[in-house]
């Protein structure tokens, strides 16, 4: 959906998963030290809404994503994950229940195939699901932010700020109240920052919750009963992830950053060295310079200089080796 703050001065849509919102205003540097310092908010109105009601709600859900949210407060966040019967990851939910209905955003396009699961699963189940992508959009606050959420709205509060579930008819004049925004590169440089995942970027077809630092956050080492609970089991118990995500500095000489997917080689092998990874996200920090999150092999060795395509690359350890 294409939002209508696409319409303020200076703002350069997004492309591919993320286009409907603001790239960035004009300033992408400005806008990242705003969220920083915490200020501004970011349009995140292209995202997927979902919202799940009814008494069942909560044991519902327990039974079927990898959080233990059974007993979960009203108002307190948290993230899950759906699961394949393999252990793959297929979905990553932000979630928060407000003591009547559980609010869930989600990666653009994947609302769909989401719902669609979820109503395979229903069965006797006092639950209802709802796609509320039409009628609400997600605002995000940065950490550290004093604006004060529209009465009413839905809030989901974290460490790094603050999601709003808010009316998509107030989305204009909520940026007119409470500007200046930041666009979603700034987001995506202060997520590369805390090294936060995110799925379809640091996650394909085979990715398990282990490689990426999602066991405790997302996946919950204490409950069962949800497909892939085997493979998160074996794993965790028996053995290591054949992958680990890694933090990059990239050579800042570069004009260009490496892309998602770019592939990654011992820098001491050379281009025709072999593959032992890929660029998942590459950002322009304001602080950092260049810096990206990538998926290597577990072996590789921590302190390796790596090369993606001609851009050097030193790692920082975010998942143990």
């Amino acid at each position: 959906m294409k939002s209508p703050l696409l319409s303020l001065p200076g703002a350069v849509p997004a492309e591919g998963v993320d286009e409907g919102v603001a790239a960035h205003y004009g300033d992408l540097f400005r806008e990242q030290r705003a969220l920083a310092d915490g200020s501004g908010f970011v349009d995140l109105s292209h995202r997927g809404v979902l919202t799940v009601s009814g008494e069942d709600r909560l044991s519902w859900l327990h039974l079927l994503l990898t959080q233990h949210v059974s007993e979960l407060p009203p108002h307190q966040a948290t993230e899950a994950l759906v699961l394949s019967a393999h252990g793959h990851i297929e979905h990553a939910l932000y979630l928060v229940d407000d003591g009547e209905t559980v609010w869930a955003h989600v990666e653009p396009g994947t609302q769909d195939a989401l719902i669609a699961y979820l109503e395979s699963m229903k069965f006797f189940y006092r639950v209802d699901v709802a796609d509320r992508t039409g009628d609400i959009a997600v605002v995000h606050l940065p950490a550290g932010s004093i604006a004060e959420p529209p009465e009413g709205v839905v809030v989901r509060e974290t460490p790094y700020g603050r999601d709003l579930f808010l009316p998509r008819a107030d989305l204009e004049s909520y940026a007119g109240k409470n500007g200046p925004p930041a666009g979603l590169l700034a987001y995506e440089a202060l997520r590369v920052e805390h090294h936060r995942p995110r799925l379809g970027f640091e996650t394909d077809h085979r990715t398990i919750p282990h490689e990426l630092g999602w066991i405790g956050t997302a996946v919950h080492l204490q409950k069962g009963c949800y497909r892939g609970q085997e493979t998160v089991a074996r794993v965790q118990n028996l053995g290591k992830p054949p992958r680990r995500l890694v933090f990059l500095h990239l050579d800042g000489s570069e004009v260009h950053l490496p892309p998602h997917g770019t592939e990654l080689r011992l820098a001491d092998e050379g281009p025709e060295g072999r593959k032992i990874g890929f660029v998942t996200t590459s950002v322009r920090h304001h602080e950092l310079g260049p810096v990206a999150l990538a998926l290597i092999k577990r072996n590789v060795p921590v302190d390796a200089p790596l090369m993606a395509d001609s851009t050097a690359a030193a790692q920082e350890v975010i998942v143990e080796p």
